[in-house]
C-alpha cells in the first residue's frame, strides 16, 4: 500500500487527530487559565474551556475534516445545532469524569481533563462521522 492509498483509507481520520488534538489543547489550555490564573473553580473553567473547544471543533470539522456539503444559512444552522448537541452530551461525558475524578477523588485535574479528552475525542468522531457531517448518497 503506497502514501496515496493510506491517504485515502484515513483521509478523515488524519486531519480529525490532527484538529483532535489541537482542540484538545484549546481545552485543556482554556482550562488551566481559567482553573488556576483565574481561580475560576473546576466546574466553571471546564465548561468555558468545553464551549471554546466546541468552537474551535465545529468550525475545523466543517471546513477541515468532514468537508461540510450544507449549504446556505438554514442547512448551516441545522448542521450547527446537531453538532453543538453531540458536542453537549459528550461535555457532559468532560463533565462527570470531572466531577468524580478531580471533585469526589482529588485525583490531578490536569491529567483527568487529558485522559477525558481522550474519550470525548473518539465519541465525537463517531457522531460526527454518523450523524452530523454524513454525506448523502
Amino acid at each position: 500500500m503506497d502514501i496515496k492509498q493510506i491517504y485515502q483509507k484515513y483521509k478523515d481520520i488524519i486531519p480529525y487527530a490532527i484538529f483532535g488534538v489541537l482542540t484538545t489543547l484549546v481545552n485543556v489550555a482554556a482550562y488551566w487559565v481559567a482553573a488556576h490564573p483565574l481561580s475560576l473553580g473546576t466546574m466553571a473553567s471546564t465548561v468555558l474551556a468545553w464551549i471554546l473547544a466546541v468552537l474551535f471543533a465545529y468550525v475545523t470539522n466543517r471546513k477541515w475534516v468532514f468537508h461540510s456539503e450544507a449549504k446556505g444559512a438554514g442547512a448551516i444552522v441545522k448542521e450547527m445545532i446537531s453538532f453543538f448537541l453531540c458536542r453537549l452530551a459528550t461535555g457532559v461525558v468532560d463533565w462527570l469524569c470531572m466531577f468524580l475524578f478531580v471533585e469526589t477523588l482529588h485525583w490531578n485535574d490536569v491529567i483527568i481533563k487529558f485522559g477525558a479528552n481522550v474519550l470525548v475525542i473518539i465519541l465525537n468522531y463517531v457522531a460526527s462521522k454518523l450523524v452530523i457531517f454524513r454525506h448523502k448518497s
